[in-house]
């Protein structure tokens, strides 16, 4: 069933943070132009007010009374022309309130006792209020030809506690004040589109010059895979640069596997051509020759099983460099040298010999596989029980240096000096462990046998495939250098010393694996 991927726009990284980033800018572009406009509208409002205040002031500081009690207002002491200019804008009007402000027994209120000339024969209506003396109220009503007025009021007396009140009005048109509110917003709503559409652009230039080095990388990439680069090259920004250095070592890492392979397929071709051309003149020699046909099985039997060994000696080499760090990889050690010892108990090799494998802490474990830590125990123990006289010692343990744990019963004043110097001698020659060296748990085998040991300057050539130094004794040669090989694949390192009862040590150092947490 095909899958329907999605535009690639949808796909895009880039697309993605322009659009987040353009949504950002306009929801928060869009809340500052409301809180502008509405601390404009405010500002404005409040200096009308204020304004329409002042007029009062001075309407109020005008305003006397005659002989009746009846107001009286001088329109020619007034400063402002408007006053007098029918439908200026700006008006002015008394009214009477009862002696209560309209409610309760009183004279009846009436609307407009008094005016301005602006007013013309209209009056100004007002809702019906209850007032303090000398309070300002604050309205929005409806003017003469229906446009939108400010009115600022207040209620006096003549005198205190005298009735009835009057009610002193100020009001003018907001026209102008909305105007210029509109004309703020206007101009405020353009300068933030203009911003938005700004930040957008520099939001896109941000983006493409932040992500410039994917293009980089890409290059990179494409360079790789067409062969014209072995590694990721390039100068990438410090984010980018641990992810080209993993992948520069996946790529080294496969590259070595792919040298590893090759160089394994074309040893195993040349170790199996030798016993191949050996079978092919064998049975060529046969056909002419009914002697030669008589040693046929046993040269064909013998090549066969030189070939094999030459396979399985591959094999192992190529499943030790497979499990090379694989994670979660862990062998329990213990068992696993008990089961080599009692299968070297019942092979010719190990009968007779007492083969004393000292307690080992179950925490010990082996990172990497089963089959490759048998083919390194097994290959150095068949070599120990092959040369020992009466006994041969196993122990194991986990550590960072080369000491070993006590044996039961103590180790004898003979074993504790031969450990120091082999120390000593260890660090004069320039030994190293890469374990030790990094620091990292390792897995310490030490097998000794009382034989009679190799001479210091004869033991590197046994760790080579093939090298016996006594050819009376069964055998290939194989055992210590596979070992020895395998062990390194797995980065640690095997080392052969003399053993306390004068015959051969050797120490296998291997990288440990902690236990596993059930969880």
């Amino acid at each position: 069933m095909s899958t329907v991927r999605s535009p690639a726009w949808r796909r895009s990284l880039r697309w993605r943070l322009l659009a987040a980033t353009v949504v950002a800018l306009l929801v928060a572009l869009v809340l500052a132009g409301v809180l502008l406009a509405g601390l404009f509208r405010d500002h404005v409002q409040r200096q009308a007010v204020l304004t329409l205040t002042a007029q009062l002031d001075q309407v109020t500081a005008r305003l006397e009374f005659d002989a009746d009690g009846r107001p009286e207002i001088d329109a020619t002491t007034l400063s402002d022309p408007r006053w007098s200019r029918p439908r200026s804008g700006l008006y002015w009007q008394i009214d009477e309130e009862g002696a209560a402000g309209g409610a309760g027994p009183g004279p009846v209120p009436r609307r407009g006792v008094l005016r301005s000339r602006s007013l013309w024969d209209a009056t100004l209506g007002l809702p019906v209020d209850a007032l303090a003396d000398g309070a300002v109220d604050v309205h929005e009503v409806a003017g003469p030809q229906g446009e939108p007025l400010l009115v600022v009021e207040r209620s006096v007396r003549r005198e205190a506690g005298s009735a009835p009140r009057w009610r002193l009005i100020v009001a003018a048109e907001q026209g102008e004040t909305r105007a210029a509110m509109q004309r703020f917003n206007g101009v405020l709503a353009a300068s933030l589109a203009a911003l938005l559409a700004l930040l957008g652009a520099a939001t896109w230039a941000q983006l493409a010059v932040g992500l410039a080095p994917l293009r980089t990388l890409q290059r990179a990439v494409a360079a790789v895979h067409d062969g014209r680069a072995l590694r990721l090259e390039g100068v990438l920004p410090a984010e980018v640069q641990p992810l080209v250095d993993d992948f520069n070592a996946v790529l080294a890492r496969n590259a070595e596997v792919v040298a590893r392979a090759r160089t394994q397929a074309g040893n195993l071709a040349h170790a199996l051509k030798t016993p191949l051309a050996a079978m092919r003149q064998a049975a060529t020699a046969a056909a002419r020759d009914r002697a030669a046909a008589a040693d046929l099985p046993g040269l064909v039997r013998e090549q066969v099983d030189r070939g094999q060994r030459h396979v399985e000696w591959h094999l192992a080499r190529s499943r030790a460099a497979a499990a090379q760090g694989l994670p979660g990889a862990r062998v329990a050690v213990a068992p696993l040298l008990a089961g080599l010892v009692r299968v070297m108990e019942k092979v010719p090799a190990g009968r007779g010999l007492v083969l004393v494998v000292l307690p080992a802490d179950a925490a010990c474990r082996f990172a990497g596989e089963a089959e490759d830590l048998q083919e390194i125990v097994g290959n150095v123990l068949d070599n120990a029980c092959k040369w020992a006289r009466r006994e041969v010692r196993v122990a194991v343990w986990t550590g960072i240096a080369d000491e070993a744990p006590h044996e039961a019963g103590g180790d004898t004043a003979q074993d504790a000096a031969h450990d120091a110097a082999h120390d000593t001698e260890s660090e004069t020659a320039g030994e190293t462990d890469p374990e030790a060296a990094h620091g990292g748990p390792r897995l310490v085998i030490r097998i000794d046998d009382d034989g009679p040991g190799i001479a210091a300057e004869d033991r590197a050539a046994v760790l080579t495939r093939g090298t016996r130094l006594d050819e009376s004794t069964p055998g290939t040669g194989l055992g210590l250098s596979i070992a020895a090989e395998l062990v390194a694949l797995y980065g640690g390192a095997l080392d052969l010393h003399d053993a306390p009862q004068a015959g051969l040590r050797v120490l296998i150092r291997l990288p440990a694996a902690a236990a596993k947490i059930e969880g």
